[in-house]
């Protein structure tokens, strides 16, 4: 049974469905594995029950018995939905979020709430109110974030899979320091109904997997137009798995973005490896061409300035009135709207909302918000102008390999620069997805990204899965688990 551990989910169904093992044997086996892991790691801030997970999902379907967990700003119906926050600690959802829906119907059996950076604003996973998430490969280490919890449970083999949400990078980035596949989908394509909002035109749930084909089936099964969410794209479910073979496409070209990947500050092992990732995408097939992204360098202010805007906007709602934590101790309307908040948000949300109404006040709005809306105006120009010439893009995922936890506790602006190569597909609007490429010498897993054009997953896909196919890096797991 311990080699189920880190197999891929086409290997579980094969199982599955021979009956060389029951689905109530493969629950309980990855229940075990979440229960005896989970207290070094930290992933998980729930495994839920057995017997309450298997009443929850469909008898059929393409997932049917295979386990997973969510990320815990996304909606479960009569699962607590805490958003790793004080505020939130003990409300219940009442609803199931869009994506959820689909993968119960599918009968997957949702087994945990995972660990987030509060309310997911973070690139470590050290931010949640409860406890800090670490990376399998090195636990002294950060998983990354602010999906870090997800993303370490697939990484140690807790489960073949989960859902997190990615608004600058959060799947992408903890994705490629824990050494898995993670997809920040085109926006709109996957519904945001049910997801806790950070900031709302950017926020994307994604998916973390240790294949490639394993992410494109979960997409298969989440994506798609849905009346509960006005941003949905009038896209019907589609198979993403079919084109994958395991071969690069014909006639594709992939663009380097040279000022990403020879930028200032990028780690020299990373560089390395994702050269040799390219070398090996032109032995596939691939032509090569190497272009510039000039807006890069302005897009990590411009999202720092529109996520914190849309945060300041979208946590005003928690203020002791409708729901979550109430202060006891107010004398006054006022009082209780300043003490909850004060007593419910950490010190990165708090400043994240500070910084957000600054930006949106009168007098520097324009300054600020208001040219950050030009610069991604700007960026969504020059990506389209890039995808004329070719059909993939290539960038770093993360500037450096997973970094120690605390070890940039006084210098926030360290954690913030984490989304440099991620948050402008967030800006964009576009798809992209990271991969592992290598390892650094103190063995930390470096991981690259392929970025697409509006729509484009099946084809980053089928790139991303020649790639895979060719390389030893998915067969990689850290040990002591």
């Amino acid at each position: 049974m311990d080699s189920l551990s880190f197999v891929s989910i086409a290997y579980l169904r094969e199982q599955l469905d021979s009956k060389k093992i029951s689905h109530a044997e493969l629950l309980e086996y990855f229940l075990q594995r979440m229960h005896a892991h989970n207290p070094a790691l930290g992933a998980l801030l729930e495994v839920f029950e057995h017997d309450t997970v298997v009443q929850a999902s469909a008898a059929a379907g393409l997932l049917h018995a295979i386990p997973g967990v969510i990320k815990d700003n996304i909606s479960q119906s009569g699962r607590r939905l805490s958003c790793a926050s004080n505020v939130l600690h003990n409300f219940v959802a009442t609803y199931d979020a869009t994506a959820i829906a689909r993968l119960k119907q599918q009968g997957a059996y949702i087994a945990g709430r995972a660990n987030l950076d509060e309310f997911a604003m973070g690139s470590s996973c050290e931010t949640s109110a409860f406890y800090p998430a670490h990376n399998p490969w090195d636990t002294t280490r950060v998983p990354g974030g602010s999906s870090g919890g997800s993303i370490a449970a697939v990484a140690a083999g807790l489960v073949p899979w989960a859902l997190g949400t990615d608004t600058g990078g959060s799947v992408r980035q903890p994705a490629a320091l824990c050494g898995i596949v993670g997809l920040k989908p085109t926006y709109g394509l996957v519904s945001r109904y049910g997801v806790v909002a950070y900031a709302s035109s950017l926020d994307q749930i994604g998916i973390a997997t240790r294949t490639v084909r394993d992410n494109a089936l979960i997409l298969s099964v989440i994506a798609g137009n849905d009346p509960h969410d006005s941003s949905s794209l009038p896209i019907q479910q589609h198979d993403y798995t079919q084109k994958l073979n395991g071969k690069m496409p014909e006639d594709i070209t992939i663009g380097i973005i040279d000022n990403a990947l020879y930028a200032e500050g990028v780690d020299p092992e990373i560089v390395r490896a994702i050269e040799q990732a390219v070398t090996e995408l032109e032995r596939l097939g691939a032509r090569v061409k190497h272009v510039q992204l000039p807006a890069l360098e302005y897009s990590a202010a411009a999202y720092f300035i529109i996520s914190r805007a849309e945060a300041a906007s979208n946590l005003a709602r928690f203020d002791g009135v409708r729901y979550g934590l109430r202060d006891q101790e107010a004398k006054s309307l006022v009082d209780m709207y300043c003490q909850t908040r004060a007593q419910g948000f950490g010190p990165e949300v708090t400043s994240r909302i500070m910084v957000g109404n600054y930006v949106l006040s009168a007098g520097y709005a324009g300054a600020f918000y208001e040219n950050a809306k030009k610069v991604q105006q700007l960026l969504r120009g020059q990506f389209e102008s890039l995808f004329a010439d070719v059909d993939v893009l290539v960038m770093p995922t993360h500037p450096e390999p997973a970094f120690k936890l605390g070890q940039y506790s006084v210098d926030p602006l360290k954690i913030d620069l984490q989304d440099y190569f991620t948050c402008s597909i967030n800006l964009a609007g576009i798809p992209a997805i990271s991969l592992p490429c290598g390892f650094t010498q103190s063995k930390l897993p470096i991981g690259f990204q392929l970025i697409g054009a509006h729509g484009a997953e099946e084809r980053i896909y089928q790139v991303a899965d020649a790639y895979e196919q060719a390389t030893p890096w998915h067969t990689h797991h850290p040990s002591g688990f």
